[in-house]
């Protein structure tokens, strides 16, 4: 499965992010969409979508988009949540589920700052994609894509636009 990450997009997937995601399976993305359901819709309809909720987006947006998901991926289980943190400063909603379902990945958003980190003590990669929108204290847009095969997370790319 070949994966395309984002979150923070904060009302905004414009042409250079849509380019970067084109090759991929799915996106998954990470919360703070901006725009409720029309931006989450325009997202799905360019391809399949595993999102949640972050901070900023509205009610109605958490029908389809819940606070947290954990599913699996070719071999791999994930746990997406918007508010997340890192190994050592995780945060107290986020460590909770980590604990409870012992992902292989944890995937998160909020900050706006890309950073892919191993957790050695929980044997799990945290990602981050940071924002692929405009709104924010962040410099530059980011997003990530890498593929999943048979339990193993490889090629990872990132792609960086400045704001």
């Amino acid at each position: 499965m070949y994966i395309g990450l984002i979150s923070d997009t904060h009302g905004v997937f414009d042409a250079p992010f849509r380019d970067f995601l084109e090759p991929v399976d799915q996106i998954w993305h990470a919360g703070d969409f901006g725009g409720g359901l029309t931006l989450a819709a325009v997202i799905a309809q360019f391809k399949p979508l595993v999102g949640v909720a972050g901070n900023c987006d509205n009610f109605n947006l958490r029908y389809e988009h819940p606070i947290h998901r954990f599913f699996e991926c070719e071999g791999m289980k994930i746990l997406m949540t918007h508010i997340g943190g890192y190994p050592g400063k995780y945060d107290r909603n986020a460590l909770q589920l980590i604990d409870r379902y012992q992902p292989d990945i944890f995937v998160c958003g909020h900050s706006h700052i890309l950073k892919v980190v191993r957790d050695e003590k929980r044997n799990m990669l945290v990602i981050n994609p940071g924002a692929a929108g405009i709104q924010g204290f962040h410099l530059v847009r980011t997003a990530l894509r890498f593929h999943i095969d048979q339990g193993r997370i490889h090629d990872m790319e990132v792609f960086e636009l400045d704001k």
